[in-house]
């Protein structure tokens, strides 16, 4: 996903957008890390939950870099690639890109790799049966 540009979002859809409010924001103005970090589990966690074909859970994040501050009022775009599939994980390449309100540029804020579980009912490892349907 990353692409040959470093300040060029991915070619790809984002799998999430939101803006960034005040509630999300410290007294600074800056948007908690947190927030940001939850937007991009999300990101990370819609296309993983493609792939396993039902419940996953969290269970890593890898190399997360904070780049440069979100403001309150900008625009929060999160890419989501695959890395990798195993027995019963997911790897996830997620990065987070920020547009203010008055700008069409857009500039990476946060990247970070993601690993989720494929869980069943009970909250239990199960197997992901990877087919060509699940890794688009």
């Amino acid at each position: 996903m990353p692409s040959d540009d470093p300040e060029a979002p991915p070619p790809t859809h984002p799998m999430i957008r939101a803006i960034a409010m005040p509630a999300d924001a410290n007294a600074n103005g800056d948007i908690f890390g947190g927030w940001l970090m939850a937007q991009m589990d999300l990101g990370g966690s819609n296309l993983a939950g493609r792939i396993a074909h039902g419940r996953i859970a969290t269970v890593a994040v890898d190399a997360m870099s904070f780049i440069r501050p979100v403001k309150i009022g900008d625009e929060v775009s999160v890419y989501a690639d695959l890395v990798s599939v195993g027995r019963t994980s997911i790897k996830v390449n997620v990065e987070a890109w920020r547009r203010a309100r008055d700008s069409e540029n857009e500039r990476r804020v946060t990247k970070a790799v993601f690993t989720f579980v494929a869980i069943d009912s009970e909250g239990r490892p199960r197997p992901i049966v990877v087919g060509s349907d699940n890794l688009r």
